[in-house]
């Protein structure tokens, strides 16, 4: 009878235990089925990547055969309707046009991004279908209007672009792109960290070593989508010269919406409705008077005359040459040390329970569930040796074992009906108070994430991806350290205690031999803990590095797939990888080996048990029911530990999740609220800056501002000029109080911004910033984002887009203001995305408007229509505006000239060409 009674139980009970981990296999379902959906989509571009035709050599003859297109995501929206367009191997030609009319797009096609719906693109009379693609783009070289930088050093970057360039290469193409002077300026020169998305450099710096990218291999074909966009007159001048020198020998496709940058194209093309509507050069189409006309007469205004415009080609050439100093400086060791927030050196189960506390009442109540669930097993101990010590009088006397046994089934019942109502209880409120921790620890992180300053953004180790991961992992790994580990603890105590308890009470001499097989768990439990740990902790590590590497990979897919970096990336990926998983394999063979120790123990100690029991039933007259009862009761103690043992490893990753979200959410802000600042509802819009010295603080060696001095009166418009990363920017920053400056104030309306709270400091500013960022929501909701503090009528975004000069764009699109941007807003170009966020700005109608490069990505006809919007904004507000044309800011009431960290120059555009300084050397760059 208790040969099958223990088969069938034991079977029962370990499928029992089996079960939760039933789950594991619904949540793998559930993520393969979305794994193997990505990696068994056959994309069809891709797969002549390494199958396809390789050309001796691309000579660069590229066609355009009545080509019709719309992007697959917006497939009722034209955007060309039967191209057709033929380039010379070695011309270099432009393309022209008003923002959205489909000139980016031809540059997308000719790297193959996408594949026309209709018609052919031809290069050297070969089919781009028919090519291996990997090798095809190795041929192209791409500079675009946004660049994107990946978050390692400068010479990594630049060797992106040909994976076989030496350093030598690596300098040549950054003195060709005008960056090598600029890189050696740098303390750690080319092996300087360029921050995530280079954060850390300039728009313009970042534009040149995306540049000397394109340059270091060398290419055939050579795309240039507004590659100037981003830099100040002096270096563009620079840069401009470097590209028609890197655009000799090799066909050259430029995008642009300043016509002087292309006016020497051996060919312009005009396109318009996605369509090419005129050809020819420069003086051909301007002797037509049709489209290339209009748009050259709206962007050339006063003194800005095409026939003037200067420097010839080789005068820029001899002026852009660089001095040869050192190349690359030898590596200097880096600090690797990273600026740590160690507010919370290690945490502790406590500190976990405390964050649940306000779910207390089912935190206790799970734990009455769970203790009552750890009673059930000794109770069954002291059952089943009660019913064997009936079961001896079986011959003796049937009728009192007949009755004695019906009395303890109905116990037995009793023990099952307990054990549930405790499992009930347990689960459900351990359950409902780690789902509302998860929610408070994840809402939390997020809330001290988006209080913290732009310096924290800035360092290394936090990164989007680096981030995004903490987030989502650390507050599920927290809720590993309580709820139901809680109960399993709790549970294994109650179980612990009382077997310990029975079996003193029944035969102490017994509980003292299977006592001794206790400490032998302890040490156990104590090397896995100690290994899980340290397992853990590398996990995250590596977790949160690769995690990194794929967000900047995929969020930057264009740019790795023109570099034909994709292997790299992968490698990167399974790099950062590959040692925790090598380490973890090592770990498993010792996990395994413990644990089946832990799990042997409950065995040896039943053996001991029944040898001695043995002993004392024979010498002491000891019922053998009561040895049954002190074995069987510390055998599920210690079956209970073990069961424990098994959760180790999601405690202890809840233990090293909280310290880390702990850290996060306790980190202050280092620019954050005083304690009484001031709300200021009302403002004039008075800006001075005084005396002001700052750096980054991840490059604090780098002195950005030099004791800087700068009055903006109320109403009045000041203009930022001077070369790349002078300090412009940094200016804007300071006054949005992004960072403090290390010394001096800047204040609005007399009062020190660090006394004012911030949300009502900024409710004062509107910013449109170089690279606008958009967000994944509608276009109404990315414009309404621009005033929180209410709710924006649709009049007022109305409003706001048709100062903009946007509405008519948007009112043509299918689903109007509620048409979704998709992320970043890669559904629209350049110039429509800075339309949005000019529109975004305005709508909040603030006192002081911020313009950093505001119309730097408008094409000539949209300039003009949104600069007489900012015109019309500026009334009656105070306007700061950083520009590198100057065309842009000549009628502005002041223009500074920003130079090493200083103003060396005041005044307005008169007087400073009258003066002769930089402002004027500046100013004939551009004409």
């Amino acid at each position: 009878m208790i040969t099958v009674f223990f088969s069938v139980m034991t079977g029962s009970m370990n499928f029992g235990v089996a079960s939760p981990f039933i789950e594991a296999f619904a949540t793998a379902k559930a993520a393969g089925g979305k794994i193997f959906h990505i990696i068994d989509t056959s994309p069809t571009i891709n797969q002549s990547k390494n199958s396809g035709a390789k050309l001796d050599q691309v000579r660069g003859n590229i066609k355009l055969q009545n080509v019709k297109f719309q992007y697959p995501s917006r497939k009722d929206v034209p955007i060309l309707q039967g191209i057709d367009l033929e380039i010379q191997a070695g011309d270099t030609v432009a393309l022209v046009g008003s923002s959205g009319c489909g000139k980016s797009t031809v540059l997308q096609l000719v790297q193959r991004f996408y594949d026309p719906l209709q018609g052919q693109v031809f290069i050297d009379g070969k089919d781009v279908k028919d090519l291996d693609l990997s090798w095809y783009r190795q041929s192209i070289g791409v500079v675009s209007q946004e660049p994107v930088l990946f978050g390692t050093t400068i010479a990594e970057n630049i060797r992106y672009g040909n994976k076989e360039a030496t350093e030598q290469d690596i300098v040549q193409a950054a003195k060709r792109a005008n960056a090598h002077r600029f890189i050696k300026g740098l303390p750690e020169g080319y092996h300087t960290l360029v921050g995530e998305r280079g954060a850390q450099l300039s728009g313009g710096q970042k534009q040149r070593i995306a540049i000397a990218r394109a340059l270091v291999r060398n290419p055939a074909i050579l795309l240039l989508d507004e590659a100037t966009s981003a830099l100040d007159t002096n270096s563009e001048a620079k840069v401009q010269a470097a590209l028609d020198r890197a655009s000799e020998n090799r066909t050259t496709i430029i995008v642009a919406h300043r016509l002087s940058t292309i006016r020497g194209a051996n060919k312009i093309v005009v396109i318009s409705d996605g369509k090419v509507v005129e050809q020819g050069t420069h003086e051909d189409l301007m002797e037509l008077k049709k489209e290339y006309y209009t748009l050259v007469t709206t962007q050339v205004q006063g003194s800005e005359k095409f026939e003037n415009i200067g420097e010839t080609k080789e005068k820029k050439i001899l002026d852009y040459a660089e001095d040869d100093d050192e190349d690359f400086a030898p590596k200097k060791e880096i600090d690797e040390e990273a600026e740590v927030d160690n507010y919370v050196k290690t945490a502790s189960l406590w500190s976990i329970v405390k964050l649940n506390s306000p779910e207390w009442l089912s935190l206790v109540l799970g734990c009455i569930g769970a203790g009552a669930m750890g009673t059930a097993f000794p109770i069954f101990a002291i059952l089943f040796g009660n019913i064997l010590q009936v079961l001896q009088d079986i011959d003796s006397n049937p009728d009192y074992v007949r009755q004695e046994t019906n009395k303890y089934c109905l116990y037995f019942v009793l023990a099952g009906v307990l054990s549930m109502c405790a499992t009930f209880l347990q689960m459900y409120m351990f359950g409902r108070a780690g789902q509302k921790l998860t929610l408070r620890i994840r809402s939390r992180m997020f809330d001290a994430l988006l209080k913290q300053e732009m310096g924290y953004f800035d360092r290394k180790e936090n990164g989007v991806g680096s981030l995004c991961a903490k987030l989502s992992n650390e507050a599920a790994q927290v809720q590993g350290a309580t709820g139901q580990r809680i109960g399993t603890i709790v549970n294994s105590l109650a179980t612990l205690s009382l077997s310990v308890f029975l079996a003193v009470y029944y035969e102490w001499r017994l509980g003292l031999v299977a006592m001794v097989f206790v400490p032998l768990i302890i040490v156990a439990t104590f090397l896995q803990r100690r290994q899980m740990s340290q397992e853990s902790d590398d996990y995250k590590e590596s977790l949160q590095k690769s995690t990194k590497i794929a967000v900047e990979a995929v969020g930057s897919i264009r740019t790795v797939v023109s570099l034909g970096c994709e292997e790299t990336f992968l490698n990167l990926y399974i790099n950062e990888l590959t040692p925790h998983i090598k380490k973890c394999l090592r770990n498993t063979h010792a996990r395994a080996f413990i644990l089946g120790f832990s799990r042997a123990i409950m065995i040896f100690a039943f053996s001991a048990c029944l040898v001695y029991g043995g002993y004392l039933i024979k010498n002491d007259n000891v019922q053998y029911g009561d040895v049954f009862k002190v074995a069987q009761a510390l055998i599920m103690g210690t079956v209970s530990i073990a069961n424990s043992l098994a959760f180790t490893p999601n405690l202890e990753k809840g233990l090293v999740a909280a310290r880390t979200v702990m850290n996060m959410i306790n980190r202050i802000p280092k620019v954050s609220n005083s304690q009484n600042a001031l709300i200021k509802k009302t403002a004039d819009g008075n800006v001075d800056y005084s005396q002001i010295r700052f750096a980054y603080p991840t490059r604090d060696s780098i002195q950005v501002l030099k004791g800087l001095d700068l009055s903006v009166l109320q109403g009045k418009t000041v203009a930022l000029v001077g070369p790349s990363g002078c300090g412009k920017s940094t200016i804007i920053q300071l006054l949005e109080r992004f960072y403090d400056p290390a010394s001096g104030t800047v204040s609005l309306d007399k009062d020190d911004i660090k006394s004012i709270t911030l949300d009502s400091l900024r409710s004062h500013l509107g910013i449109v910033s170089q690279e606008p960022n958009l967000f994944s929501r509608s276009i109404a909701e990315n414009i309404a984002y621009g005033d929180n503090s209410r709710q924006a009528t649709e009049v007022e975004i109305i409003e706001a887009a048709r100062k903009a000069n946007i509405h008519n764009f948007i009112a043509h699109l299918p689903k109007g203001y509620k048409t979704k941007l998709g992320e970043k807003g890669t559904q629209l170009s350049g110039g429509q995305k800075q339309r949005i966020a000019i529109a975004r700005a305005l709508i909040r109608q603030p006192k002081v408007l911020l313009l950093d490069e505001a119309t730097s990505a408008l094409d000539a006809e949209s300039e003009k229509v949104v600069q007489e919007a900012l015109d019309n904004a500026k009334q009656g507000r105070t306007c700061l505006t950083i520009a590198h044309r100057l065309t842009t800011i000549q009628d502005a009431d002041l223009i500074c000239v920003v130079n090493d960290g200083v103003i060396v120059e005041q005044g307005n555009h008169t007087d400073l060409i009258e003066r002769k300084g930089l402002y004027y050397r500046l100013h004939a760059h551009q004409h």
